[in-house]
């Protein structure tokens, strides 16, 4: 059975996000702390998500421990991002993931969004409308903080939030240095998968989110 979370409801503008994670509306949310990564045999650092929503807006953060960020030199965004220590949130309408949505976010709040369907078919030139969508994040010595809105309209119109249930995959990327000078990464989720190898974009790694 897959994992759920609780979205608890606060007050409209109670919650304005600075990327530091730090309003006190926080309080207020359940934590997400159980993230495993069951294709490596290192320890996870401690990740702490947490979720609200009010009238017009879910609102996200994740506290990422750790005191050796990687992000990738390169001048093309996206590669550098997707060679980056990194949180991802997939949002899919239902189980055959037909399509599926998809939020790749760096500790500098730099987003790699996009169109997915079956089979790792990735659309990069599609994006979350940015009306609809707000993240801001913050390094410090040993973590870092993403925080974001995403406003409820956008989610009912590709038609992900139905019957106050969102259907969601929470993840994290971790990258480190290796003998050979080259970084790979560690990939940490919420939801087991159960694959043998990672795969995020798959129907089993996705979780439940029940707005209260």
């Amino acid at each position: 059975m897959s994992k759920s979370y609780k979205v608890n409801k606060i007050s409209k503008r109670q919650l304005t996000i600075s990327g530091k994670g730090d309003s006190i509306a926080w309080r207020q949310a359940n934590v997400i702390e159980d993230f495993c990564s069951p294709w490596s045999s290192r320890a996870v650092n401690k990740i702490e998500f947490k979720a609200l929503h009010d009238s017009e807006k879910l609102f996200f953060s994740f506290k990422v421990y750790d005191s050796q960020v990687h992000i990738n030199p390169s001048e093309h965004i996206y590669n550098s991002i997707n060679n980056s220590d990194r949180v991802e949130l997939f949002f899919r309408s239902d189980s055959k993931m037909n399509p599926y949505y998809c939020l790749e976010i760096d500790p500098r709040a730099r987003v790699m969004d996009f169109f997915a369907k079956p089979n790792k078919n990735f659309d990069f030139n599609w994006n979350w409308p940015s009306e609809h969508i707000e993240v801001k994040s913050s390094i410090s010595k040993h973590f870092f903080v993403v925080e974001g809105a995403i406003s409820l309209q956008s989610l009912f119109n590709f038609n992900l939030l139905k019957n106050e249930k969102l259907e969601i995959g929470v993840y994290r990327a971790k990258y480190s240095k290796q003998n050979n000078g080259e970084y790979n990464p560690i990939w940490i989720t919420w939801v087991n998968p159960e694959t043998e190898t990672p795969n995020f974009h798959i129907p089993s790694s996705f979780g439940i989110f029940k707005f209260q």
